[in-house]
């Protein structure tokens, strides 16, 4: 990461700005995603161009295609990946007739980079928590909170602080789901409580998610790019305390303190090896931080070579289990280890078919692809001369603090992997504080509808029919009294930080 300068940024105070192309300037504003990547090479801007407006067009039908992909059934990677082809040959044939051979291909280059870093990094990460899901860690938590008879109001406030804190280490969407099972489950018949319970559950990943860089895409991003260092993530932990407590505290009222009988939820005991993977997923969360923070590499490498740990201890468990099938069924072909003491279980016997690749195959290869199509789709945009109108009407004449705000809301209606994505290109001239803004709106604002983030849309087809978009309307209200209120305790806590100007990019 580069040295922070002391200077203080010239964006952090709106001035009047220019209204020319007002109309095309505000439909990337809607869709914040048309602005990534750098503009044209040799300033060259293609905004009054007819393939700019017709890339536009098409990067609007293809979200539009996402947005109605529960309607629809046609998973939200289709749309854009093609959109990003189209796209590309557009960038390719106008900067081709401008006498430029070069730009087209070096922006697609860095965009294609851009992804494939992410990528990469996901995929490693989900694989682990596919793993610890079929060793049986989620499983167990969740059988022991269902059969410990606790209140609904215990409940109500356990699965929100289980969520809270294990959304910065999982997934928001996993965790969601983890959590929204619990309380369907001891909730049982009793809508009101599950509806309540689901919304304090959303409302606390998202907001877990914001204080890490692996708790959500956006932080991930904004690590990766290093615009705020590792451990100055935690300088979001309180105001992402308040967005979360806020609106707990007042939905709670409705819940009340009935003791329903413990549920029967059956066994489901930790397979050999649970733990281990665990702490391998830890040691390579410690190994990208490191291989970003002291070797100035990118945090991919560390999570990658956890990827290999993790590989050769799925060698280990295969070879074991294999052992004990070919100590119970001696006429049969099998690999094994040399002694093994303990008595083998039937999951014991079934690590002998274990394959970490089957980890890798349920990873979410549609979200994968539609990053891969959003990161080309507005990289696209941008080349054409987008971001740098955006930057303009957002970052200029509105100014850092409003476009920050603005930057959560739209982030409820447009997913917050593209409104991030376009902040980071346009890489405004902003305080370091205003860059955790950012990083906070982004991370929380989804939580203002359920559709407004990944773990909100899991858990209404979890719960469907019980915890709708009706249902989470009824208490957005309340969620955005800890939306501002998170914003303004940053404000106070963290204010020496917009004093201080981000880091130097490329």
């Amino acid at each position: 990461m580069k040295p922070y300068a002391t200077e203080t940024p010239t964006h952090d105070t709106p001035r009047p700005g220019r209204r020319r192309h007002l109309f095309w300037a505000l439909l990337p504003t809607l869709f914040p995603g048309l602005a990534l990547a750098s503009a044209g090479g040799d300033g060259m801007n293609f905004t009054s161009h007819w393939a700019g407006y017709l890339s536009v067009g098409i990067f609007i039908l293809a979200y539009a295609l996402v947005i109605g992909e529960e309607s629809l059934h046609l998973r939200k990677s289709k749309p854009v990946i093609v959109a990003a082809g189209i796209i590309w040959t557009l960038v390719a044939i106008v900067f081709s007739q401008a006498g430029d051979t070069h730009t087209a291909e070096e922006a697609v280059r860095h965009n294609l980079l851009e992804f494939a870093e992410l990528f990469l990094f996901l995929l490693a990460a989900m694989t682990y928590i596919n793993t610890m899901e079929e060793r049986g860690v989620f499983d167990t938590l969740r059988i022991w909170l269902i059969s410990r008879g606790f209140s609904l109001r215990t409940i109500y406030w356990l699965t929100g602080l289980l969520a809270f804190f294990i959304s910065p280490v999982a997934d928001n969407l996993t965790t969601a789901l983890l959590m929204a099972t619990v309380a369907m489950a001891v909730g049982g018949s009793n809508h009101r409580f599950v509806v309540v319970a689901c919304i304090n559950i959303v409302v606390a990943a998202n907001a877990g998610g914001a204080f890490s860089p692996f708790g959500d895409i956006t932080t991930l991003m904004v690590w990766q790019k290093g615009m705020v260092a590792f451990h100055e993530f935690f300088a979001l932990f309180i105001p992402s305390v308040v967005n979360w407590l806020v609106p707990a505290a007042i939905m709670s009222v409705v819940v009340s303190k009935e003791q329903p009988e413990p549920v029967q939820a059956g066994e489901a005991p930790l397979k050999h090896g649970a733990w281990v993977v665990v702490g391998l997923f830890v040691l390579t969360i410690v190994m990208a931080v490191s291989a970003h923070n002291f070797l100035h590499m990118p945090p991919v490498l560390g999570m990658m070579t956890g990827l290999g740990f993790l590989k050769f201890y799925g060698y280990y468990l295969k070879r074991r289990g294999s052992r004990i099938e070919e100590r119970e069924h001696p006429g049969e072909q099998g690999l094994g280890i040399e002694g093994e003491p303990e008595a083998p279980t039937a999951h014991d016997r079934g690590d002998a078919h274990f394959n970490i690749f089957h980890a890798m195959e349920r990873a979410e290869w549609d979200t994968l692809m539609f990053f891969y199509g959003i990161i080309l789709c507005v990289g696209g945009l941008g080349t054409l001369g987008y971001l740098g109108l955006v930057s303009e009407l957002m970052y200029t004449d509105l100014g850092a603090t409003t476009a920050n705000i603005l930057v959560g809301v739209l982030s409820a209606i447009v997913d917050n992997i593209p409104v991030m994505f376009a902040v980071l290109a346009m890489g405004p001239d902003m305080s370091h504080g205003q860059w955790l803004l950012v990083t906070l709106t982004a991370g929380v604002g989804g939580s203002l509808l359920s559709i407004g983030s990944a773990a909100g849309v899991a858990v209404m087809g979890q719960a469907r029919g019980i915890y709708t978009f009706f249902a989470h309307m009824k208490w957005t209200w309340a969620i955005a009294l800890g939306y501002i209120a998170s914003i303004w305790v940053h404000f106070v806590l963290n204010e020496h930080l917009f004093h201080v100007a981000g880091p130097v990019m490329d």
